[in-house]
C-alpha cells in the first residue's frame, strides 16, 4: 500500500486513481481482518486529506488567500469507505480568472477520480452569511478541519461561527431537536424496523451526531469528549456511547465494502453477508442474522436512551439556564420540574419499585408533561433490575399496569416508552422473549415486539382518528359497541407473544394471555374472550383473503367459529389493527372492503341464524330482483335479461354483487353480437379497486393471456372470478390495483391502454402469452422457498380447490394458467392473496370435459401431474 508519505510523488490523474484504488483495497483487507471500524474511518480520512492536499498543491493553489477545509462527517475526521467527501473552499476575496480556473481544475480532478464530492466555494463573508441563513451549512462548518492552504482563513471562520451572534445555542438546540423529531417521524418513531438505516433510523448514528453538534455549539468544542469533561456523561455512559458508535460504524463499513457503494440501509439482501463478515454464526439458516440484529436493536435502544438523557440535559442547561426551577409537587414520589416529570429524591425507585410503573401512569394523566428529567431517566435505567417476581405479584404493581392499559390517552405512546427503557420487558418477562425477534418476510416491517406496540397504537387511533388514513368506515361504528377497550389492547399486546418458540404461536399465546389475565384479576368471561382473540387472531384475515366471502357456507362456518356478536366485534378491530401494525402500506382499500363485507355478512348471519340452503335461495331471489329492477330502470327489457340469465347457474348470482351483475348484463346486452370480445373497466367506490370485465367465447389460455396483460401494465390482481355460461361464454371479472400507488386505476390513458390490449389478447386465441416485461423485486431473491401445491374437494360447490403457495413474482398467475390449460383443467374461480413476499392463491377447478352438474373431482393422478408441473414451472423461474 502507498502511504501518505509517498503522496507527494503523485502528479497525474492515473497516479491519483492508482493510489486511491490501493488505499481502498488495503482498507477493505484490513477491515475484513481486524473489523476495526474506528481505524478504518479515521485512517481513510487522513489518507484522503493527503491526496486532496497534493492535488491542491499540484494545481498551484498554494496558501495565498485560499483555504481548503474538510466539513461535515469528513470534518470530524470520519470517512467511511464510500461516504461523500465534503469540502469547503474559503477565499479571502472574489477570485480572479487564474484562481477560478485553478479551482475548476482542482474540483474536476476530484470528480474524475470518482470521489463523491460535496463542495462549496465562498469568501469568508459569503460562508458566514450562508451559515447564518441555513442551519445545515452552519452545522457543516461547525465541524471544519484544515487540509491545505491559508490556515488563518479557517481560523477566522471558526471564531465567527462560534460567536454568540450566529445561531445562539438555544436556537441551535431547538432547531436540532426539531430536525431529530422530523427524522423520527419518517421512520414512524420505530427503533426496530426489520431493514433499518444505520445512519438515519432512530437510535442510529445521526442520534450520536445530533448530541455532538449540540455539545460542540454549547461547549465550543469538537468531538464527544466534551460531554465527559463537562460532566454531561458518566464514564459508563460515555463507554456505552463510544461502543455503540463503534458497533454501528462496523456495520456501516461492512455495508459499504460489501455493496461497493454508499449504502446505509441494512436491507434483507445485505443482512446475511454483513452477519458473516462480522463473525455472527449459527446452525440454523438465519441464526447469524438474528444474532446480529438482536445486537443492533439492543444498541440502538441504549443509544436512543442516551440521546434522550443528553438532549434533556441540554434542555435544562441551555433553555432553562441559571433560572430557578419551578417545582410543582404531584404526590409523595413525583414532582414537575419546569414541566418535566421528576422524582422527588434519588431513592424513590429503591424504596418504592412500583413507582417505576406509576411514572408512566402520571405521564398519561398529565397532558402538560412533555418529557422526563435526565436524572429520572438515569435512575429508572439504574433501578429496573428491581422489577422482579415479587413486584410482579404485588397488587400495587398489577393495579398500576392495568390502569395504564385502561387510560383514555397515550397508551401506545407510554407502552413504547416503557419498552425503550426496558421496563415493559422487566414487568412482562414473556415480552422480553420476543424483543428484537426478526420476522423473515416482506409482509412484516417491524420486529415482533415493535409490531405489537404498533398494533396498540392503531387501536388507540380507532377512538381518536388522526386523519383520513385512520378513517375506516366500519371502525367508529364497531368501536362504540366494545364494552372494555382494555381487553382489545391486551389481545393486541399478546397476539404474537409466543412467536419464535416453535409450535402454534396462537395456541401458546392464548395460554400466556390467560395467565396474565388471571394474575391481574380479570374475570373468567373476559379471560376467555381475550384468550379466544389471541388464539384466533389470524382467522378473519385468512377467511377474507382466501375464501369466497359471498358463499353462505363460508359465512356460516365463520359465524360458528365466532359464536357471539361481541367476539366478532373484538376480532374485527384486532384484525384491522394487526394488518396495519404489520405494514401500514399493505392495508389498502381492497383489504378494508373484504374485512368490512365479511364482518357485515357475519353480523347479519348471527342476528338471523338462517338455514343455509334456504338462505341461499332467498339471497339469489333478492339479488335477481334488485338487479332486474336496476336494469329495467336503465331501459332494458325483462325478457332479454331473463334470457341471458337463463344461461347462468346459481353460483353466478351467489358470487357476484348486484352492482356487478347490473354492470355485466348492461354491457353484454349492449354489445353487438360479433366475434370481438367485450372488455369493460369500472371503479366501484365501495370495492376500493378497479373492476375489469371480459366477456368472450372461452378459449385456450385466456386466463394466462389476460393475467399476463394485467401484469405487463403493472396492475396487481386482488381477486379473480371466472364463470363460464351454458352457451360457452366466459365472464371473467378481475379486481386490480395500480401497483405504483396501491389504489384503483385513475389514469384515463392507462385505462384506454388496458381496454385495447385486453381486447386483442381475448380475441386472438392463437396468440402466445405475452412475455414478462418486468423483473421480480430485488428483495424477493432473499426469500427463495419451494412452491407447494395442495388439493381438496369442495363438495358443496362440486369443485376441486387447488392451493398454490409460492414466492410472489411477475407473471405468476399467467404461468399457473398456462399449466392448467396444458393439463386440460377448467378454471371457475380464483382467490388471490399476496402476503409480503408470499403468494397464497386458490383456484376452483374441474376437468375441462366435465359438464355442468357432473362430478368435478380431479383424480389423484392428475393432481400429482399438476403439482409437479406447477412446481417445475415456478421454481425453475
Amino acid at each position: 500500500m502507498q502511504h501518505s508519505s509517498t503522496v507527494s510523488s503523485l502528479r497525474s490523474l492515473s497516479e491519483y486513481k492508482t493510489y486511491l484504488s490501493a488505499i481502498q483495497e488495503n482498507a477493505k483487507q484490513a477491515f475484513e481482518t481486524t473489523l476495526n471500524a474506528r481505524e478504518c474511518v479515521t485512517v481513510r480520512a487522513r489518507q484522503i486529506d493527503s491526496l486532496l492536499a497534493q492535488i491542491w498543491s499540484n494545481n498551484e493553489l498554494g496558501d495565498h488567500g485560499l483555504s481548503l477545509a474538510a466539513v461535515g462527517g469528513y470534518g470530524r475526521g470520519e470517512l467511511h469507505p464510500y461516504s461523500d467527501v465534503d469540502i469547503a473552499i474559503l477565499l479571502s476575496e472574489e477570485p480572479d480568472t487564474h484562481t477560478t480556473e485553478a479551482l475548476q481544475k482542482f474540483v474536476t480532478a476530484l470528480w474524475d477520480l470518482g470521489l463523491d464530492i460535496g463542495h462549496s466555494v465562498r469568501t469568508l463573508e459569503q460562508a458566514l452569511a450562508a451559515a447564518s441563513d441555513d442551519i445545515t451549512v452552519m452545522t457543516n462548518l461547525l465541524e471544519s478541519r484544515f487540509i491545505a492552504g491559508d490556515t488563518t482563513l479557517l481560523t477566522q471562520l471558526i471564531e465567527n461561527i462560534r460567536s454568540e451572534n450566529l445561531w445562539k445555542p438555544e436556537v441551535f438546540f431547538a432547531e436540532k431537536l426539531n430536525e431529530q423529531n422530523t427524522r423520527y417521524r419518517k421512520f414512524d418513531d420505530a427503533l426496530q424496523q426489520l431493514e433499518p438505516n444505520v445512519k438515519e433510523s432512530p437510535g442510529g448514528l445521526r442520534d450520536i451526531q445530533t448530541v455532538t453538534w449540540v455539545a460542540n455549539r454549547y461547549f465550543q468544542s469538537t468531538g464527544l469528549e466534551s460531554l465527559l469533561t463537562n460532566d454531561f456523561l458518566t464514564e459508563e455512559e460515555f463507554k456505552k456511547l463510544s461502543e455503540g458508535e463503534e458497533f454501528l460504524w462496523r456495520i456501516r463499513c461492512a455495508l459499504h465494502f460489501l455493496s461497493g457503494r454508499h449504502e446505509d440501509r441494512l436491507a434483507f439482501d445485505h443482512q446475511k453477508a454483513v452477519a458473516e463478515l462480522l463473525g455472527y454464526e449459527g446452525e440454523a439458516p438465519n441464526e447469524g442474522v438474528e444474532k446480529l440484529m438482536k445486537d443492533y436493536y439492543r444498541t440502538v435502544r441504549e443509544l436512543s436512551c442516551l440521546n434522550e438523557v443528553l438532549l434533556n440535559l441540554f434542555d435544562e442547561a441551555i433553555l432553562q439556564g441559571n433560572e430557578q426551577p419551578e417545582i410543582t409537587p404531584l404526590n409523595r414520589r413525583f414532582q414537575l420540574t419546569n414541566q418535566a416529570l421528576d422524582v422527588k429524591t434519588d431513592t424513590v425507585f429503591k424504596h418504592s419499585p412500583h413507582a417505576m410503573l406509576e411514572l408512566f401512569l402520571i405521564l398519561q394523566q398529565h397532558a402538560e408533561v412533555q418529557q422526563i428529567t435526565a436524572r429520572t431517566i438515569r435512575l429508572l435505567l439504574a433501578n429496573r433490575h428491581r422489577i422482579d417476581e415479587s413486584l410482579r405479584n404485588d397488587i400495587r404493581a398489577q393495579s398500576l399496569f392495568m390502569e395504564i392499559i385502561r387510560q383514555p390517552r397515550r397508551i401506545g405512546h407510554e407502552l413504547q416508552r416503557m419498552h425503550k427503557y426496558g421496563i415493559l420487558s422487566a414487568y412482562l418477562p414473556v415480552f422480553a422473549k420476543v424483543e428484537g425477534l426478526m420476522q423473515f418476510d416482506l409482509f412484516h416491517i417491524y420486529t415482533v415486539d415493535e409490531h405489537a406496540l404498533f398494533v396498540l397504537r392503531f387501536m388507540r387511533r380507532f377512538s381518536f382518528p388522526e386523519g383520513s388514513q385512520d378513517d375506516i368506515a366500519l371502525v367508529p361504528y364497531v368501536i362504540e359497541s366494545i364494552p372494555k377497550l382494555e381487553l382489545l389492547y391486551i389481545a393486541g399486546l399478546y397476539h404474537d407473544i409466543a412467536k419464535g418458540r416453535g409450535g402454534d404461536h396462537s395456541e401458546l399465546g392464548a395460554d400466556e394471555v390467560a395467565a396474565f389475565c388471571q394474575l391481574h384479576g380479570i374475570s373468567n368471561f373476559d379471560t376467555h374472550l381475550v384468550a379466544w382473540l389471541v388464539r384466533n387472531h389470524l382467522l378473519m384475515s385468512t377467511i377474507a383473503q382466501r375464501k369466497d366471502i359471498y358463499d353462505i357456507n363460508v359465512i356460516a362456518d365463520f359465524a360458528k367459529e365466532v359464536g357471539e356478536q361481541i367476539f366478532l366485534d373484538y376480532l374485527y378491530l384486532l384484525t384491522v389493527a394487526d394488518i396495519r401494525g404489520t405494514n401500514p402500506e399493505l392495508f389498502n382499500g381492497w383489504k378494508e372492503s373484504l374485512l368490512a363485507e365479511l364482518y357485515t355478512a357475519t353480523r347479519r348471519y348471527l342476528a338471523n341464524s338462517p338455514d343455509v340452503r334456504k338462505a341461499n335461495q332467498e339471497r339469489i331471489s333478492d339479488i335477481r330482483a334488485s338487479a332486474l329492477k336496476a336494469l329495467q330502470e336503465l331501459g332494458l327489457a325483462e325478457e332479454k335479461i331473463e334470457q341471458l340469465w337463463a344461461t347462468y347457474d346459481e353460483q353466478y348470482f351467489l358470487r357476484h354483487r348486484v352492482q356487478e351483475i347490473v354492470w355485466h348484463t348492461e354491457n353484454i346486452l349492449g354489445h353487438e353480437q360479433t366475434a370481438e370480445p367485450l372488455v369493460s373497466v369500472a371503479n366501484f367506490d365501495h370495492r376500493k379497486a378497479t373492476a375489469v370485465f371480459i366477456y368472450a367465447r372461452d378459449s385456450q389460455n385466456l386466463f394466462a393471456r389476460t393475467t399476463a396483460v394485467l401484469d405487463k401494465l403493472h396492475l396487481d390482481i386482488q381477486d379473480a372470478r371466472i364463470f363460464t355460461s351454458a352457451q360457452g361464454f366466459t365472464l371473467d371479472t378481475y379486481m386490480v390495483l395500480d401497483s405504483a400507488t396501491g389504489e384503483p386505476v385513475s389514469s384515463t390513458a392507462k385505462i384506454d391502454k388496458l381496454l385495447k390490449e385486453l381486447t386483442i389478447a381475448a380475441a386472438e386465441e392463437t396468440m402466445p402469452v405475452p412475455p414478462l416485461t418486468r423483473a421480480a423485486s430485488r428483495a424477493l431473491k432473499n426469500f427463495a422457498a419451494p412452491t407447494s401445491v395442495d388439493f381438496e374437494y369442495d363438495e358443496a360447490h362440486n369443485f376441486t380447490v387447488m392451493g398454490v403457495h409460492t414466492i410472489d413474482r411477475p407473471g405468476l398467475l399467467s404461468v399457473i394458467g398456462q399449466v392448467m390449460r396444458e393439463h386440460d383443467i377448467q378454471l371457475h374461480d380464483a382467490r388471490i392473496a399476496t402476503i409480503g413476499e408470499r403468494a397464497e392463491d386458490y383456484f376452483c377447478i374441474s376437468p375441462s370435459d366435465s359438464v355442468m352438474g357432473s362430478n368435478s373431482f380431479i383424480d389423484t393422478a392428475t393432481q400429482q401431474r399438476l403439482r409437479l408441473a406447477i412446481c417445475a414451472a415456478l421454481d425453475s423461474a
